[in-house]
């Protein structure tokens, strides 16, 4: 049997080898499964705490468990690994938002709220990048999808669940928003449509993951 010190190493290796996120579950694996959920949750946040001054932490997101580099050292790394992170029109930014803080939402909701027909483009890039997903349909006439952000929309935020969102007043700041209303109190003007053409260059905005 491995002692504590000895599990810590193996969930060490095995999370700075992984590709992506890994449960417990799927940890709990290596060891037969005899070792509990809470002691694997247990042992891992004292690994999180012994790598809590390196340009490297471990993070527990929607997924799981994953090594990734610190955001306030990504600066540094970009210089020798320059990398294009893709850049989201506002009308993007903007929808992403009123999925995250208001899901689920179907498409009438969105174009409620921006004002604004919301293009099949923009819905789109949010599915394409995985961050959006359809979850079912709304029993209405027409029965339209109703959207929702998935696990990969956590994991890219080093997020584990939706309540740890920051306020959508921060969101608004960082994307140059204003904030709206509740649907059921807002007095939304009446759609207009919106060119599926991507924005000059000065409306658009960066989004990444930082996890290695």
């Amino acid at each position: 049997m491995l002692t504590p010190s000895e599990v810590k190493i193996v969930l060490e290796a095995a999370l700075l080898a992984a590709q992506e996120a890994l449960p417990i579950s799927e940890l709990r694996k290596m060891f037969d499964e005899e070792i509990g959920a809470d002691t694997i949750r247990r042992l891992l946040e004292e690994l999180r705490e012994a790598w809590k001054d390196r340009g490297v932490e471990l993070a527990a997101t929607a997924s799981g468990w994953r090594f990734q580099t610190r955001a306030s050292y990504q600066k540094f790394l970009e210089r020798i690994h320059p990398e294009k992170a893709p850049r989201y029109s506002r009308a993007v930014l903007e929808t992403l938002a009123i999925v995250a803080y208001r899901q689920p939402v179907t498409r009438g909701d969105i174009e409620e709220v921006r004002g604004v027909t919301v293009s099949a483009e923009v819905i789109g890039r949010l599915e394409a990048r995985g961050w959006v997903e359809v979850i079912g349909h709304k029993e209405v006439p027409g029965r339209p999808a109703l959207y929702a952000t998935t696990k990969t929309f956590l994991d890219d935020l080093g997020l584990r669940s939706l309540q740890e969102l920051p306020p959508l007043e921060d969101i608004a700041k960082t994307l140059d928003l204003t904030p709206t209303p509740p649907l059921d109190s807002q007095s939304a003007p009446a759609p207009q449509s919106e060119p599926d053409s991507p924005p000059a260059s000065d409306e658009s905005a960066t989004a990444q993951s930082s996890a290695v």
